[in-house]
């Protein structure tokens, strides 16, 4: 349970960040993206995303299941955009385009994915010794 509780830890600071590096490299010269937040905004928009992706994500995936198999899977990019721009929306102090949502779920999903893939490297590594 106390890893679990870390993973979780590590998941949302650094989904935190990623959501912090996307919004200043899509918001340098870009009118559509309104940022208020400091880090306890960024810190509160990185744990709505975290619950909202947890939650609802697997429900949109069943849903737009036909659309993800149409395009070969291609479709899972918008998808990752709807939750991150339903979980900005719902954070005071960030606000994002949807087309900026879409490419920050691009950038959040490779920011899950090397976690995901260091945590399982750290837990083989673990139960190997």
């Amino acid at each position: 349970m106390k890893a679990q509780f870390l993973v979780f830890l590590l998941r949302w600071a650094l989904t935190t960040l990623g959501l912090w590096v996307a919004i200043r490299l899509l918001g340098t010269g870009y009118d559509n993206i309104d940022v208020t937040a400091g880090t306890w905004g960024f810190l509160f928009a990185g744990l709505i995303f975290s619950v909202i992706n947890s939650l609802f994500k697997p429900l949109l995936v069943i849903v737009s299941l036909p659309a993800i198999l149409l395009t070969l899977g291609l479709f899972t990019i918008v998808v990752n955009g709807v939750i991150v721009y339903i979980s900005l929306a719902l954070a005071p102090g960030v606000a994002m385009s949807f087309g900026n949502s879409i490419i920050t779920g691009i950038i959040l999903s490779l920011v899950n994915y090397i976690v995901s893939a260091a945590v399982e490297i750290r837990s083989e590594t673990s139960r190997s010794n």
